[in-house]
């Protein structure tokens, strides 16, 4: 699993890499997915519906991740909105 981060101008970013089924990298994904809505970024996990129509979920707690997803992307919320 990749947790990537969108970045104006730079494209993404890659902030963690890691196998969800070895503990040691589990706890460091955890930790790099905390840190970043900590900082105030949102997740979503690109899927591909029927047609194959790329989409995205929102997650908002680690354990929302699907276990085979490749990636995490974060980025910043919307400015300006009320």
């Amino acid at each position: 699993m990749k947790f990537l981060r969108m970045k104006p101008g730079h494209g993404e970013i890659v902030l963690a890499e890691g196998d969800v089924d070895v503990p040691e990298d589990e706890h460091a994904l955890v930790d790099a997915f905390r840190r970043q809505l900590d900082e105030g970024l949102w997740a979503a996990v690109p899927t591909t519906a029927a047609g194959g129509r790329r989409e995205a979920r929102m997650v908002r707690r680690f354990e929302e991740i699907p276990r085979d997803a490749e990636r995490v992307i974060f980025f910043p919320r919307a400015a300006g909105g009320r």
